[in-house]
């Protein structure tokens, strides 16, 4: 079993307001949190395990910084060609009661990465990819499931093509802290880039996305490295907790820890709930996180 740590983490400045009140004027109803879901995109490099990072706009519960994801919507419950573990062994995966719900967490997970990448986990069967996934007319399909114009499932069935659902994996689940104006309960998964698919940002809204050596991204943690390359007003002079979510650090520890994408993606892990709370940490407000200590799949890397 994992040992557990607590850890602090700052509470966002664009949210500090909203935990401020939720302390003076006493505990309420959380507001309901939207089903999400989130990818880890991963490639190993010469240097070492490096994820997909990119901008998001607005105040989202998801981060400034983050990984690509979002809410799940009515058309997750369309019928698409499943190829790969059953909704019901992904209930049991993912701690889930309800098949269908696991189904919906599962398919938003494949529809946010494409629509916001470009990256498709997606074939003709159960053996076979889909390539090549940059040419002009899939930036047209990913606008379109964008503006609401087509489905997911419209583009697949044009194309002959079903979800691959063996090639991600879980990583962990998140409740957004209660005291949130916008909470969403978050499913993790982590894939491998593709072969012959690389990431991209959406034309209409993306304003930056790159790989990102996950170590080099925890040893710079402390510094505005980050924030100040992606050169957005709300990014600038800002530390990784001040842009990402407790979430998205986590996981960048536990990929820069790993030995390699193999060994990260191989790894057994449980489907941990993670519900950041308020606490007074030496007299400033923080969220408290129960984290486990071990690390996962192998090392901390170096560089080559």
């Amino acid at each position: 079993m994992d040992r557990l740590s607590t850890r602090f983490f700052p509470v966002h400045p664009d949210q500090r307001t909203a935990a401020q009140s939720w302390v003076e004027h006493g505990e309420r109803t959380p507001l309901k949190a939207r089903a999400a879901s989130s990818v880890v995109l991963l490639r190993d490099s010469a240097i070492g395990t490096e994820t997909y990072l990119s901008y998001r706009r607005g105040q989202s519960p998801l981060g400034i910084i983050g990984f690509p994801g979002g809410s799940i919507e009515e058309s997750d419950d369309d019928e698409i060609p499943w190829y790969g573990p059953t909704p019901t062994m992904w209930a049991k995966t993912l701690g889930l009661d309800d098949h269908r719900v696991a189904r919906r967490h599962v398919l938003c997970a494949i529809r946010e990465l494409f629509e916001e990448t470009g990256v498709l986990l997606a074939g003709p069967d159960a053996s076979s990819m889909v390539e090549g996934t940059q040419a002009r007319e899939w930036m047209k399909a990913r606008e379109a499931i964008n503006e609401g114009e087509c489905r997911f499932s419209d583009i697949l069935s044009r194309r002959g093509l079903g979800v691959r659902t063996d090639l991600i994996k879980p990583l962990s689940h998140w409740l957004t802290p209660d005291f949130a104006h916008r909470r969403f309960d978050t499913h993790y998964f982590a894939a491998a880039q593709p072969v012959n698919q690389e990431p991209s940002i959406l034309e209409s809204k993306g304003v930056w996305g790159e790989w990102r050596w996950a170590a080099q991204e925890v040893a710079d943690r402390d510094t505005t490295r980050l924030g100040d390359e992606v050169g957005q007003q709300n990014t600038a002079g800002r530390t990784l907790s001040e842009l990402a979510v407790p979430a998205v650090e986590i996981i960048l520890e536990k990929i820069g820890s790993s030995r390699g994408c193999i060994a990260y993606l191989s790894h057994k892990r449980p489907v941990k709930l993670y519900h950041p709370e308020l606490a007074e940490h030496d007299g400033d407000l923080m969220l408290q996180v129960e984290c486990p200590k071990l690390t996962e799949g192998g090392s901390v890397q170096r560089g080559r």
